[in-house]
């Protein structure tokens, strides 16, 4: 088919092979971007103290004297070192998106890189927050509500692989859930749903997030209410934010109509 001479990305075509030697290099810079953080983390502050730090809200929720358990053999060596990983990979989750980056927007069009680069950022930046207020807010009210209903008999101590599970969840949900603002503005710049429709669909909305956060948030109110709220006002936010956001990434040809 042959190329309007308009086209602005008319002569950037590459060879399949080229594309393929492109993609394995931007795989390796991502790895090792990946490598260096996780050789720096184990250099400092090391394996342990990062399991610490993760492991600081349920500490301090604990009775005197009690503590943490490792049930597996390797465990206290293995735990440590999947936390410096998962954490290695967060902090570079910047580079590797922008390695992705590079690989796929030589063939976008203007209104397409408008569109899908504001949609990679705030994602990103949603589920930092998502995971900080989860740790910062979330477990500093929902570990010791769990400790005050553990009965008088039993002794509280949990395992170290166990708690990391948790706290994956739990990041991973939060995360996730922060995401709402990106997910309306994508329905809504898909044509899926309108404007109007979104705000008919509120008290709607309202019910389904009550129960996604009753399902992933520890069993007390105060979890449960601090993952609600700003599920709710991320979706105000992005209901606001859909207008703007559908003018300024449509192409050339539809903006022509608009203004027509």
């Amino acid at each position: 088919m042959a190329t309007q001479p308009d086209d602005e990305l008319a002569g950037t075509e590459q060879p399949f092979v080229a594309h393929l030697v492109e993609l394995r290099d931007r795989l390796l810079r991502s790895v090792w971007g990946v490598a260096i953080i996780f050789g720096a983390l184990c250099a400092w502050p090391g394996p342990s103290r990062l399991y610490d730090y993760l492991a600081r809200p349920l500490i301090a929720s604990l009775p005197a004297g009690a503590h943490m358990i490792a049930v597996g053999v390797v465990s206290p060596f293995l735990i440590p070192i999947k936390v410096t990983v998962l954490v290695a990979t967060g902090v570079a989750l910047p580079w590797v998106l922008y390695q992705i980056w590079a690989f796929v927007a030589p063939g976008l069009y203007k209104h397409e890189k408008r569109l899908v680069a504001p949609l990679v950022i705030t994602s990103t930046l949603l589920f930092y927050t998502g995971v900080a207020f989860s740790y910062f807010i979330v477990f500093q009210k929902a570990f010791p509500a769990i400790q005050r209903m553990a009965p008088a008999s039993v002794q509280v101590s949990p395992d170290i692989e166990a708690y990391l599970d948790f706290v994956l969840t739990m990041f991973i949900a939060f995360g996730v859930a922060f995401e709402v603002p990106v997910a309306v503005v994508i329905v809504a710049r898909l044509g899926l749903v309108t404007v109007e429709q979104l705000r008919k669909f509120r008290n709607y909305y309202w019910v389904v997030a009550a129960g996604v956060a009753g399902l992933v948030t520890p069993p007390d109110p105060a979890s449960m209410i601090a993952l609600l709220v700003p599920m709710i006002l991320l979706y105000e936010v992005g209901i606001w934010t859909v207008p703007m956001f559908i003018k300024r990434t449509q192409a050339p040809d539809a903006e022509s109509k608009t203004e027509a």
